[in-house]
């Protein structure tokens, strides 16, 4: 049995690894479009702040993992896949034959439109080439313009000011990370961020970029601009599909996934940011790009594909941030849902705050800033759709009462 898999991060990795257990003499080829060992793309803030090194961000530190498990990483990248001879287009006339496949190719950065995105001293922060590049030129007093201040804009901050450098965050919509976060919420954010140094600019988008001089000019309209040595565009992530055209392979806003996370072609699946699975809470498929999701799926898709019928029970939707040493979550539905009851309570002075959301007598979702104490519990209670009964009320009187209301609901099972 030949399988080849398609992309070298936690769910690639963990399929393949999955798969030599399940299969110990079938071939197994990782594609890693990269020049590098497999890593892992959350560690590279880790690296920006100087807490690892490069070998730090590999997912494996063994530098013979690979070899004695008979995984061959190849370093080239697909170019297109041919469902019906089954074989990968991987450039230069070359093509690898499969079995099975496993499309595991993640995200990629977004690509912002204004003039001057491909000028000298622009970068994404998504990639090790792109860390090196960073880590060259912020310097104590170099000017970072980033544009974007989602999860990944955020979870690099750190790392930056740790370097001495200028910050400016420029944040297209109201608020930060509003993904993830309400108002409320990313307001304490915000000011936590500012009381760090970090000068946040909010409902402001560039107009386009310039340079001279080997400085950057940041337009911002209405003759508005700001000088940068340095202008990281973190926009958000889409899933890498665009090799798949003309696979027959379906696709929505990511690939199409059922119960085994087997797309409509027979023999070929999909895992992690790429792939368009079941949510627990909702049943409706959704792209869910958080690393313990990508490792789930992982290894569902690699029993499957060793011939071992397992099904994926279902993504969950939850995020854990650190922003420049403070914590916030968020889980489930936490915008809420229709008809539903919330409520919150908020230290402003404390930087603590947390908004739980209701459907009915189940907890549906929940954001919390400064609260990190029982995020088990809380993903516990909604994860697992735990009726609260009578302790419904006594959230809604005093919401910090998640842990006991998590171990009352749970032995009521």
């Amino acid at each position: 049995m030949k399988h080849v898999i398609i992309g070298s991060g936690p769910a690639g990795v963990i399929a393949a690894e999955t798969l030599r257990k399940a299969d110990p003499a079938a071939e197994i080829a990782l594609l890693c479009g990269e020049s590098e060992p497999p890593y892992a793309r959350m560690a590279i803030p880790y690296l920006l702040k100087g807490d690892i090194d490069e070998a730090g961000t590999h997912i494996r530190k063994d530098p013979g993992h690979y070899h004695r498990l008979r995984i061959e990483l190849v370093r080239d990248r697909a170019q297109a896949v041919d469902t019906g001879a089954r074989a990968v287009e991987v450039g230069n006339g070359r093509r690898l034959p499969y079995d099975r496949l496993l499309i595991a190719t993640g995200s990629r950065p977004s690509r912002e439109r204004i003039p001057g995105i491909d000028l000298p001293g622009v970068h994404a922060c998504w990639t090790l080439k792109d860390a090196r590049a960073i880590l060259e030129k912020a310097q104590p007093g170099t000017r970072i313009v980033q544009m974007g201040a989602g999860f990944v804009g955020c979870i690099i901050m750190e790392g930056l000011l740790s370097r001495g450098a200028d910050l400016t965050i420029l944040v297209r919509s109201g608020y930060m990370v509003r993904r993830m976060m309400n108002p409320t919420a990313s307001g304490l954010i915000q000011r936590w961020c500012e009381a760090k140094g970090v000068t946040i600019l909010t409902r402001t988008q560039p107009k386009g970029l310039s340079a001279s001089g080997g400085t950057l000019q940041v337009d911002l309209g209405e003759g508005r601009g700001l000088p940068a040595d340095v202008y990281l565009s973190v926009v958000g992530v889409d899933p890498n599909l665009e090799f798949l055209a003309g696979s027959g392979i379906e696709i929505g806003h990511g690939v199409l996934v059922d119960a085994n996370l087997q797309t409509s072609v027979p023999g070929v699946y999909a895992a992690g940011d790429v792939a368009e699975a079941a949510n627990i809470l909702t049943g409706k498929r959704e792209l869910n790009a958080i690393q313990p999701n990508a490792v789930e799926q992982g290894r569902v898709a690699a029993l499957n594909m060793a011939g071992r019928p397992v099904r994926f029970r279902g993504g969950f939707v939850f995020n854990v941030l650190t922003t420049l040493g403070l914590a916030s979550s968020s889980f489930g539905e936490w915008q809420g849902v229709p008809g539903g009851e919330s409520v919150e309570v908020l230290d402003g002075s404390r930087y603590r705050y947390l908004n739980l959301q209701f459907d009915g007598d189940r907890l549906a979702g929940a954001n919390c800033v400064g609260f990190s104490d029982h995020v088990g519990a809380l993903r516990g209670l909604i994860e697992g759709r735990l009726r609260l009964g009578a302790w419904k009320k006594r959230l809604m009187d005093d919401p910090a009462q998640i842990m006991p209301a998590y171990l009352a609901a749970a032995s009521a099972i």
